[in-house]
């Protein structure tokens, strides 16, 4: 037997605890609003946090390794003690010329991943993206100068990340005239990448330089296991 479900047509003004019939449009269609942006309600339960650089970090021939030596340009280390998973939400990239003399390009951007890993002994701490505190996480960030000191297992290029790049191996000189625009991208995952308890994850690049500098951020959701 089919089920109806019944509704009501056009807007409807409610108080705080009152009961509500399905909205729908003209043509019967259900009518959804999002009540509030896709991350409040994680937000608002303190389960988002985030890192960031400060300000320009230089590129380095660290930020290419996949070693213990690597300096994450942004990371996330999940350790393998940790209850909860670590859901990652968007990241954010921009890259600038530092230099008038000859800069050298980037190379294209990847992801990097490893996991197994228990005896890091570096990192950052995360700010609480609710109270804007950098207090709560079970995890450690990255972003930029910092090394996997410690790192168990070396890491794999997983993907490549959603950032233009500068690629070109070398420029010629750079005037004082040239308007040099930065290079700037977000990548929304929206949760479809986990890093688990022993992960790490690593945003790389594939052209050893120094003439480069970024500036970017990492945001994730900590979700128990």
């Amino acid at each position: 037997m089919p089920i109806e479900v019944a509704g009501q047509v056009g807007p409807q003004t409610l108080a705080d605890g009152a009961s509500q019939t399905f909205r729908q449009g003209r043509t019967g269609a259900l009518v959804v609003v999002e009540l509030h942006g896709r991350y409040y309600e994680q937000t608002f339960r303190n389960n988002t946090y985030m890192v960031g650089t400060a300000g320009l970090v230089a590129l380095s021939a660290n930020t290419i390794t996949l070693t213990n030596t690597s300096t994450p340009i942004l990371g996330i280390w999940n350790p393998a003690s940790s209850s909860v998973n670590v859901a990652v939400l968007q990241a954010s990239l921009s890259t600038v010329i530092n230099t008038v003399t000859t800069p050298v390009g980037s190379g294209a951007y990847a992801w990097a991943a490893s996991v197994g890993n228990s005896a890091i002994s570096t990192g950052l701490t995360p700010w609480n993206a609710k109270t804007l505190v950098q207090t709560g996480s079970q995890v450690k960030g990255f972003a930029g100068a910092t090394a996997l000191t410690g790192l168990t297992n070396n890491l794999t290029i997983m993907m490549a990340a959603d950032f233009p790049s500068v690629t070109a191996l070398t420029y010629g000189t750079i005037t004082n005239t040239n308007v040099i625009y930065s290079n700037g991208a977000v990548q929304n995952f929206d949760g479809s990448l986990i890093v688990p308890p022993g992960g790490v994850l690593s945003l790389v690049n594939t052209t050893s330089t120094t003439t480069m500098s970024i500036v970017g951020r990492i945001l994730w959701e900590e979700v128990p296991i």
